[in-house]
């Protein structure tokens, strides 16, 4: 049971999008994309700066659209999100202490997409380190704490979540040592996500429900992403440029986190538009190709912008 609700109008509009987006790029197949979108008709019940009880929010019905949207794909860096809520999490509960370094690293992992952070976020999340192959009974323990990230997010109930996996670090070259080993022979233990899963928790960050509101408002600081072009241009790393925030106009609100490796390209995106309902919008695109085409994302995001200003106008 999916926590938005499907309905007719967003069925229509999500199918044109998606019609119109294999039309203008024909070598994109059917099952190298999926798609998740929220609309958020007012009430609006996020971005209220946590004015909702967590009850109240998740009773509060929101409708959606999702294509393909329970396939497990590997998630690059969205899977930094995650990462984000359980360090909140974990600081909240005080399992683990806040410091300048942490604060330091989290912010770069957002931010900047870095690695190199990400590393330090999932070392001090589960008490475990890379490091050179590990003897069996060591070993088996290692993978028990990596497995600390997992285990809350199961903890929470979500049907999204029972079929993903949040337990590797992000690498630039790849995993070696322990690391490698722990991603199994044929790379079956990747990080897995689902547009759907990544939509649910973007959903109760934006609506000020994951760990707190201070803190869901301290991860949104994070996500927010500037559209000014000489933003932009100073920034060749930026996560707008190639991605969702690059097929909206300058004056659009935008929060996100992108994945990008040789194989896929990924955005997750929360935005608000003047005089449209704000909404959700989570593509994951697979390929080759496709991860280097920097006109898919954008395309998708400008027709989806378009069909939310259709629905804008309608109800006026």
């Amino acid at each position: 049971m999916a926590f938005f609700r499907k309905d007719e109008q967003l069925e229509t509009l999500g199918d044109r999008v998606l019609e119109t987006t294999w039309a203008e790029f024909p070598g994109l197949a059917r099952n190298q994309i999926a798609l998740t979108l929220v609309v958020y008709d007012p009430p609006v019940p996020v971005n209220t700066g946590g004015a909702l009880s967590p009850d109240a929010f998740w009773n509060h019905a929101v409708r959606g659209f999702s294509y393909r949207g329970v396939e497990r794909i590997y998630p690059a860096s969205v899977v930094k999100l995650f990462y984000l809520v359980a360090m909140h999490e974990w600081l909240e509960k005080g399992m683990i202490q806040p410091s300048a370094e942490l604060e330091r690293a989290a912010r770069d992992m957002i931010v900047d997409s870095s690695n190199d952070a990400t590393s330090l976020v999932v070392d001090v999340l589960t008490g475990t380190t890379s490091g050179p192959e590990l003897p069996p009974g060591p070993f088996e323990t290692w993978k028990q704490q990596r497995n600390l990230v997992n285990r809350y997010f199961q903890s929470l109930g979500w049907s999204e979540l029972e079929t993903i996996n949040l337990n590797q670090k992000t690498w630039c070259d790849g995993a070696y040592g322990r690391e490698r080993a722990f991603l199994g022979e044929l790379m079956e233990n990747r990080n897995m996500l689902t547009t759907e899963a990544s939509a649910r928790l973007v959903h109760s960050i934006v609506g000020g429900v994951a760990v707190s509101s201070e803190r869901s408002q301290a991860m949104m600081a994070l996500m927010k992403r500037s559209l000014d072009p000489n933003d932009l241009a100073a920034d060749p790393e930026n996560q707008v440029t190639g991605f969702l925030g690059g097929g909206l106009p300058q004056a659009a609100q935008v929060w996100s986190k992108a994945g990008l490796t040789s194989q896929v390209r990924h955005d997750a995106a929360y935005v608000e538009l003047a005089g449209q309902p704000p909404y959700l919008l989570v593509v994951f695109t697979e390929g080759k190709a496709h991860s280097q085409n920097e006109a898919i994302l954008p395309f998708v995001s400008q027709q989806v912008a378009a069909a939310i200003a259709s629905i804008a106008a309608d109800s006026v």
